[in-house]
Parts: structure tokens; C-alpha cells; sequence
């Protein structure tokens, strides 16, 4: 690696680019005026089309990119992940890509594999992202028609999770991408304080007005009712061992990532409930 000049002169590539992080990492990285190329599975509004499933699709894509923010298909935590990531990374250095940066997560031996392997891919830098749960998981689908109809309903008991704002990590993500110093680093992030499921609805409820609860399920009640309500399968499954995870408290923990990169605190979830429930996200539907 040269120096972020160099870089300059190249494209930024952010697949999932449409994502809750990928189209914060654009916007920003469009505002510092590089050239960014959005990948998606469609080509719709100038972005570049980028299929998993479609290898012939990811030449094309890194053609002249000197760094990649790499957001893993489909579920993070299986082993196809890990074996995809692993073939995308060996093809972008190919392509003369000298910076990956990976949004990795908190658990999970897919997990870990896929981080192995880009620091083994041999990219010039390449550093991995670990957030914890996303705030904007009650905003942005997920949990969001739960909301809506104003009961959450999950398996996590009263295990805490220390949410993060996407918007922390969508500039951390940026700094690593546009930044020197943080080749080989694996930043774990998250939010300042940790919370309960049922806090994080409490506070949503409180700043709407509205009847909002939290109802902790034992894990075959969840399975029976994600299944009843047309769930994959394999997703129910992905999300049974999630949520045992922040059950049984593996999860319980601060990290200092965001501090790390910078300089500053993250961003606490009551101000993005606050933005949230301003915002209109969260209003009553109409009957």
C-alpha cells in the first residue's frame, strides 16, 4: 500500500450497497467526493449489478476498485459465507484491490472463518469490523412490523445487548476505508450501555406514546410462531442460536472500537429512538 492519494485514484466498491450500512458508507463517502460504485443485485439507477450466485458478475465489479467494503451474502453465520468470501477476496486481489475492509460480527465459526479468510486472501490491508446488534434492526424491517403492531415477541429472555447506532458504524467503516493506520486491526463496536430487549421497546414505546411491548418467549414457542407465521426455516434456525447467544449473556459486554477509530463515544440508542420516533417510523398504522 502506498498512501490514500493512491487510492483516490481508484473506485470505492461497497457491496450492499443498498444495505442499512452500505448506503451510509456511500453517502459518505460520495460527500468526501470518491468515486463509489454501488453494488446490487440490479443495475437499476447507475449501480453495479453484483450477484453472489453470478461469479461472472464480480470481475466487472472490481475493475479498477483499490478498496472494498465487503459485506457477506446471505447469513453471516454459514459456512456457503464463509466459502463465498473466501472466493470473492482471492479475485479481488486479483483484480489488483489493495484494501478490504469486512463487516464481520460478534460470534459464530463461520464467522471466524470468513475473517480468516480475507487476512489470508494476501490483499495489501485488510481489516474486520465486528458490530453488535443494530439499533435500526427496530426501524429498518426485522423487528420493525413488530413494532408496528406493538408487541415484540423473541426468544432473548433478559439476556443485554449493547446495540449500536449504524450510523457509528458506517464512519468507522469510512474511516478505515479512506484512512492509514488500521491494516491487520479487527474493531469490535458497539453502543455505550447495554440493554434488554425489552428496555429497547420500553424506550420506543415511551417516545412514540404508543402501547408497545416485549414478550420473552422460550425458544419453542419462537420456533412454533416464526414457523406459523412463514419463516424459512433455516432463518428461524440462524435466529434460535442468535438469540440464545444474548440470552445466556455471551453477548454482555461493551467494546471500545468505535473510541479506537474516532476518538469520540458511540452514539447512545436514546438518541436514535428519539430521531426514530420523529421521524414517523414508528407511528400508528392507520387502521
Amino acid at each position: 500500500m502506498t498512501d490514500n492519494g493512491s487510492l483516490r485514484d481508484s473506485d470505492f466498491l461497497v457491496l450492499g450497497g443498498t444495505g442499512k450500512t452500505g448506503r451510509r458508507v456511500v453517502e459518505r463517502l460520495r460527500e468526501r467526493g470518491l468515486t463509489v460504485r454501488v453494488a446490487s443485485r440490479s443495475a437499476e439507477g447507475g449501480r453495479q449489478r453484483f450477484v453472489w450466485e453470478e461469479e461472472d458478475t464480480w470481475d466487472p465489479a472490481l475493475a479498477g476498485v483499490g478498496a472494498v467494503y465487503l459485506v457477506p451474502p446471505g447469513e453471516l453465520t454459514s459456512p456457503e459465507s464463509a466459502s463465498a468470501v473466501r472466493a470473492f477476496a482471492a479475485r479481488a486481489v486479483a483484480a489488483g484491490v489493495r484494501r478490504v475492509v469486512l463487516l464481520s460480527a460478534r460470534e459464530g465459526e463461520a464467522v471466524i472463518d470468513g475473517e480468516r479468510a480475507v487476512r489470508e486472501s494476501g490483499v495489501a490491508e485488510w481489516t474486520v469490523l465486528r458490530p453488535s446488534w443494530f439499533a435500526q434492526n427496530f426501524s429498518e424491517d426485522f423487528f420493525l412490523p413488530a413494532v408496528l403492531a406493538g408487541e415484540v415477541r423473541l426468544s432473548t429472555g433478559d439476556g443485554q445487548e449493547p446495540f449500536i447506532d449504524v450510523e457509528d458504524i458506517a464512519d468507522v467503516a469510512v474511516a478505515v476505508l479512506t484512512e492509514e493506520g488500521h491494516a491487520g486491526q479487527t474493531y469490535e463496536l458497539s453502543g455505550p450501555r447495554l440493554l434488554t430487549f425489552g428496555e429497547v421497546v420500553a424506550e420506543i414505546a415511551k417516545a412514540t406514546g404508543r402501547e408497545i411491548h416485549y414478550t420473552a418467549l422460550d425458544e419453542e414457542r419462537f420456533t412454533a410462531e416464526s414457523a406459523r407465521a412463514g419463516v424459512e426455516p433455516h432463518f428461524v434456525e440462524v435466529l434460535r442460536r442468535l438469540f440464545a447467544v444474548i440470552r445466556n449473556g455471551e453477548n454482555a459486554y461493551l467494546s471500545d472500537g468505535v473510541q479506537r477509530v474516532l476518538g469520540r463515544e458511540p452514539r447512545d440508542i436514546a438518541g436514535y429512538v428519539e430521531a426514530t420516533a420523529a421521524s414517523g417510523a414508528w407511528a400508528q398504522p392507520a387502521a
